[in-house]
């Protein structure tokens, strides 16, 4: 069953389609429904669930007891052994 519908559409955009349709020898409503048509079977773009979110800090903020950010030698030799530890 078919059915009658009114949709309002710019007036460039329906010379454009009317254009087009013409061109390709067919009417301006076989035009509408092949484009809805590929709208409608397009895949849904992946959601959330294909996201993958950095871990987030519980931290309520500060530094850690005994750093000292005026000494920068003290901050590489907690680097360096913070890397050394991982390295294990």
């Amino acid at each position: 069953m078919t059915e009658r519908t009114t949709v309002r559409l710019p007036d460039d955009l329906v010379r454009r389609a009317k254009r087009k349709a013409a061109a390709e020898g067919r009417s301006l409503t076989a035009l509408i429904e092949d484009g809805l048509r590929r709208v409608l079977n397009e895949r849904a773009p992946a959601g959330k669930a294909g996201r993958i979110l950095p871990p987030v800090s519980a931290a309520t903020g500060g530094l850690m007891p005994g750093i000292d950010l005026n000494d920068t030698a003290a901050l590489q030799e907690i680097d360096d052994l913070s890397h050394a530890e991982r390295m294990k």
